[in-house]
């Protein structure tokens, strides 16, 4: 039944059935092969989703689609290049402080890329940026979505290892995000004093920052909100998605007034859509993930592991290249759902840090998405440049090189994961 079930799944996409379809229908064949009855696939699919946490998703893609629906791009925008549009390769620090600015609104690498980041590859490339450069850099700086908070890739890992604390875990995603986009900025500086890409001469004068600082105040404070909120205890994380929506529509219509009433039917069925496509994925997954464990794959795997006998450094190494090449070929939800419940136990018992153990899954598998063949954000961004995918994977290596070199990081320090949770309590 595993062999099928492998086998089959991997078959399906390489014929280029979208992800989620070809979890179900690997399942399915595995099932039908092992003469499981056939009604458990419908059941464990719903079953996967009945979750009171997973209200959270639609909650928080909805709140983004609220912000994103003025002009919030363009008011971060304003905010991140006063601050370093001044300098060498101006236009890509700019694009980098965009997007971790609105990775802690959206918590999807999608929405990064196709929001502020395709103004920004727009932008680079009339300013005399090499367009597959412009969007190399910013598919590589759109991974934050995911990382920083609010994450949905953090709440599906949560729910697939019980055990590990939600909110500590949220919190955890701060400090290697920020690591991730100094990473971005230092090869973006590299590249700009070897290309002579310069920075933006206008000189800006002291009304200028505060008026840019105070328009995209409200903006900033959302994600303050989320995580504030949640840190104190004030409300839950599911309770912080629906506050979100409430603040986000109120910024959007009453603050920025470009927010207008006949926009809600619209955004409302993008994130419907959206949310659809992420629950579509999540009960597909448990449902796989089910025939793994009734085949008893993850007993069997955590036995293997564990006489191996090796240390927890040597674990986790071996799991950084397990994830590497997982997230290749699939996409970070369903990879998260699938291997969180196989591999996270076996990490716990050899004494990881469950927070640092979490992040390095959630920032493996989100490195898969600039990754090809699947690489989802290398064909949003490809589309928004007009260039070759070959052109912007030449123009991506130092920055998944830089990457790698945090990982390396995070693997090697905890505390770079788990000592700003630990300020709030959370271990």
């Amino acid at each position: 039944m595993v062999t099928v079930l492998f086998v089959g799944c991997v078959a399906l996409l390489a014929l280029g059935v979208p992800v989620a379809f070809a979890l179900g229908g690997a399942t399915l064949a595995a099932m039908w092969s092992g003469n499981v009855p056939l009604v458990a696939l419908p059941k464990y699919l719903f079953s996967g989703i009945d979750l009171f946490a997973l209200e959270a998703v639609p909650f928080f893609i909805l709140a983004a689609e609220l912000m994103t629906g003025g002009e919030l791009s363009n008011v971060l925008l304003r905010f991140a290049s006063q601050f370093v549009g001044r300098f060498r390769g101006g236009l890509g620090h700019t694009n980098i402080l965009t997007i971790t600015f609105f990775s802690g609104i959206s918590g999807s690498a999608l929405a990064d890329a196709a929001g502020p980041g395709a103004i920004m590859i727009r932008m680079m490339r009339d300013d005399g940026y090499a367009p597959e450069y412009a969007a190399a850099l910013t598919a590589a700086t759109s991974i934050l979505g995911p990382i920083i908070p609010p994450s949905i890739s953090v709440i599906i890992y949560a729910l697939a290892y019980p055990d590990v604390n939600l909110v500590g875990l949220l919190i955890a995603g701060v400090i290697p995000g920020i690591l991730i986009a100094v990473a971005m900025a230092a090869i973006n500086h590299v590249v700009s004093v070897r290309r002579n890409y310069r920075g933006a001469e206008e000189r800006l004068l002291l009304r200028d920052y505060l008026r840019n600082t105070w328009r995209a105040l409200p903006a900033l404070v959302l994600p303050v909100l989320i995580l504030g909120g949640i840190a104190s205890g004030a409300f839950t994380p599911t309770e912080a998605s629906v506050v979100a929506v409430f603040y986000a529509l109120f910024a959007g219509h009453f603050i920025y007034r470009t927010l207008a009433w006949n926009m809600l039917p619209g955004i409302l069925a993008r994130s419907a859509l959206m949310t659809a496509s992420v629950l579509i994925i999540v009960g597909m997954s448990a449902a796989f993930a089910w025939v793994l464990t009734v085949s008893r794959v993850p007993q069997q795997l955590t036995d293997w592991i564990v006489a191996m006998q090796l240390s927890p450094l040597a674990f986790l190494f071996a799991v950084n290249v397990l994830l590497l090449v997982f997230g290749i070929f699939i996409e970070p939800l369903p990879g998260i759902v699938v291997l969180v419940p196989i591999l996270a136990p076996i990490a716990h018992a050899l004494g990881v840090n469950d927070l640092q153990f979490g992040i390095l899954v959630v920032v493996n598998l989100t490195m898969g998405m600039i990754t090809p063949p699947v690489g989802g954000l290398l064909f949003v961004t490809s589309i928004v440049a007009k260039v070759p995918l070959a052109r912007l994977v030449r123009e991506l290596w130092p920055f998944l090189w830089a990457q790698l070199g945090v990982l390396a990081l995070l693997s090697l320090f905890p505390a770079l994961s788990a000592w700003l949770p630990g300020l709030f309590g959370y271990r």
